[in-house]
């Protein structure tokens, strides 16, 4: 009897723990994240902006001569960032690899009709091989951020408006 009376107040302190644990308010942790490692401020990314300054009247005035200037930015919907990234990460496993990351390089499209093309940023999905692990020291040189060989990228975001605007638009 005694074992029983154990058994049932068990129960009883699993269920308002599984109650208390269950009906807490999540959203409160989705609603308010922390700033991820690498977060910036607005005004950091206007410092960022402003120091790119020389650079860009030095390619602008050198070699993209077209009205507006070139690109200084690239714009990608949510839609289209987050479907890039399943789409890149089942490329990946397809691939024998498991991405970690994406790196986002600068890049120009060809010129069109005499004129250069605008500057563009492009991702690429990083990762490392799918391997077994079969050592005790992992003699392994290559870094878990290498580009996935043939892992296909993301370009086509829309530019500044205009090409030229500075941070913010």
């Amino acid at each position: 009897m005694k074992n029983f009376i154990i058994l049932i107040l068990g129960i009883l302190l699993g269920a308002v723990g599984m109650y208390f644990y269950c009906c807490q308010d999540h959203t409160k942790m989705t609603t308010n994240p922390h700033a991820p490692k690498g977060h910036i401020t607005s005004d950091q990314a206007k410092a960022l902006d402003q120091a790119y300054n020389p650079r860009y009247k030095l390619i602008s005035d050198s070699l993209v001569k077209r009205k507006g200037g070139d690109n200084r930015s690239s714009w990608y919907g949510l839609d289209q960032v987050r479907n890039y990234l399943d789409y890149a990460e089942n490329e990946a496993k397809e691939l024998g690899y498991t991405m970690n990351g994406v790196r986002i390089y600068l890049g120009a499209h060809p010129d069109q009709n005499g004129e250069a093309g605008y500057t563009t940023m492009f991702f690429i999905p990083t990762g490392k091989p799918n391997k077994a692990n079969a050592s005790m020291f992992n003699f392994s040189m290559q870094t878990e951020m290498s580009d996935i060989p043939g892992g296909g990228g993301l370009d086509h975001g829309n530019q500044g408006d205009p090409p030229g605007a500075n941070y913010p638009q």
